[in-house]
């Protein structure tokens, strides 16, 4: 009797560990390794665990970085459809694009992306219709413009390095555009299609602009310390639209939190693991903004933030 109850409950435990689900499997990945993009991937995870998806036990989580190559990319966008995960959370217009190129089938939640209309990721952004869906993070350029106005109001001419190659720089260079001349600016873009360029970039703005201003560019922000280096050395104000560019030596920047807007992508990732089709699962904005500002920065870019200024935001980078 006694074998036959052991054997009857290994025969229950077995059946048990057999009928088990297997756990989630969510692949990630971003154009390149830089502050803002690794704070979204972080606040993913985090809110991932706060549902009770924890990597290691119920979630099998798995992230590669293109290193900054689109071609490289595209062969990660690849090898991740090949694995069936249950979704794929790309980071970035470029990531984005090489994922929903590969796959017309495994639910895809862009993140950190611009534009997604431009970059033809969805037709729809209410409806989008197919396997994809996500977080849009447009920047809020006509704020930015009159924060440099308010300022350095006597600040005319605006250069803009980015590279050509990134559709949501260019969708934000294109906004940049359309709205400076109403706010009494001009802007003089300087093109970087590498991260070896950046410098170069900055540098051929000098004696030519009152400020640089660096959008939500991947490449520009990779190499940020050398847009900084010139910026510095040529008493250039620098503006950003990333605020995670403040704490590393821009003076100021209206932007988002971009651990909070893995978070947002992380609940639409919930979504899709609970059997919601990306489809009918409209793209999302950004809607909350915050103000960083480096007085310091600011300094050794030859001007003072003023106090009002200071008084309103949100982080003060001392």
């Amino acid at each position: 009797m006694h074998r036959w109850l052991l054997a009857m409950l290994l025969g229950l435990a077995l059946g048990c560990a057999l009928a088990a689900p297997p756990p989630a499997f969510v692949a990630v990945t971003a154009i390149v390794e830089h502050p803002s993009l690794d704070a979204v991937r972080h606040g993913l995870v985090a809110e991932l665990a706060n549902a009770g998806y924890r990597a290691g036990e119920n979630l099998r989580l798995v992230y590669e970085s293109a290193q900054g190559s689109p071609a490289t990319a595209a062969q990660i966008a690849r090898r991740l459809v090949g694995q069936e995960p249950d979704v794929i959370v790309p980071i970035s217009t470029p990531s984005a694009q090489a994922v929903v190129a590969a796959t017309r089938e495994i639910p895809v939640v862009f993140t950190a992306v611009t534009d997604p209309l431009a970059a033809r990721l969805v037709q729809d952004s209410a409806h989008p219709g197919g396997n994809v869906t996500g977080v849009s993070d447009l920047s809020p350029v006509a704020r930015h413009l009159d924060l440099i106005r308010r300022v350095t109001p006597l600040a005319r001419l605006i250069g803009v390095p980015h590279n050509p190659g990134e559709a949501n720089s260019v969708a934000v260079l294109e906004r940049l555009e359309s709205l400076a001349p109403a706010k009494g600016f001009q802007v003089l873009p300087a093109a970087a299609p590498r991260s070896a360029d950046v410098q170069a970039a900055a540098r051929s703005l000098v004696g030519k602009v009152d400020v640089i201003y660096v959008p939500t560019d991947n490449t520009v922000a990779s190499a940020l310390e050398g847009v900084l280096q010139v910026a510095e050395s040529s008493r250039i104000p620098v503006y950003a639209a990333d605020t995670d560019s403040v704490a590393r030596g821009a003076a100021a920047a209206l932007g988002f939190n971009y651990y909070d807007v893995g978070r947002q992508t992380a609940r639409m990732v919930l979504r899709v693991l609970a059997g919601e089709s990306p489809a009918v699962i409209p793209v999302q904005g950004v809607q909350i903004t915050e103000l960083h500002v480096n007085p310091a920065a600011a300094l050794r870019m030859g001007f003072e933030i003023p106090a009002e200024v200071l008084a309103e935001a949100t982080v003060v980078v001392r």
